[in-house]
């Protein structure tokens, strides 16, 4: 799979952007204890703990929706949604990841899991109000429901997932639709989405 050098360079800036906040507050806790003490002892130690595990969650998502763990054949189903179940807990998204999901035959398929904790990613971005992510099955594939307040796919975001964007035209906020769509066309996997109703959108992923 080629990846342009630009594509990296945004995708490794938004990597560290959104680790920069839990790492950051790990160092605000720390500098508490050191500067004052005493009775914020027990508030920074939380902060300190609660950001620890908040970048752990990243790094974990991070490593197999990137990384070569998440592509191999034998990645189970299980660490896959735990992954993402841990990734999402806490915020605005709510997740609904039956443990029947994806089914084993098309989990098997190189890739799948892989290319689904990249929609979850997409799925979290498109829901800047928050909102809901449902994962069903669809013959020879899995859907995400995503439901919430303009829970849709711009034509900037399309393009992009597609393919069709340049390079030189991807920005911060596009940079997730296309390192999905070109995961998913390496697998040779099938990636759509519609809109069946206002504020929801289904990203479809099947084999080819």
């Amino acid at each position: 799979m080629q990846i342009d050098i630009r594509a990296m360079e945004l995708l490794a800036s938004r990597l560290c952007h959104d680790l920069v906040s839990p790492v950051s507050a790990i160092n605000n806790g720390v500098e508490l204890v050191q500067d004052i003490g005493g009775t914020v002892v027990d508030e920074a130690m939380k902060l300190i703990g609660d950001s620890a595990v908040h970048a752990a969650h990243r790094l974990r998502l991070f490593r197999a929706s990137y990384g070569r763990a998440g592509g191999e054949e034998n990645f189970p189903i299980r660490d896959a949604r735990h992954i993402a179940e841990q990734y999402l807990a806490g915020g605005k998204v709510n997740l609904t990841w039956p443990e029947d999901q994806p089914s084993e035959e098309f989990a098997a398929h190189r890739g799948v899991l892989k290319v689904m904790l990249n929609m979850l990613i997409m799925s979290e971005e498109i829901l800047a109000y928050g909102g809901t992510v449902t994962v069903r099955s669809v013959p020879n594939g899995s859907r995400f429901e995503i439901a919430g307040r303009n829970a849709q796919v711009n034509p900037t975001i399309e393009a992009a997932l597609a393919g069709t964007t340049g390079v030189e035209e991807l920005t911060p906020r596009s940079i997730q639709a296309y390192i999905t769509g070109k995961f998913a066309a390496h697998f040779e996997l099938k990636l759509t989405h519609e809109q069946p109703v206002t504020d929801r959108l289904d990203m479809i992923l099947a084999t080819a």
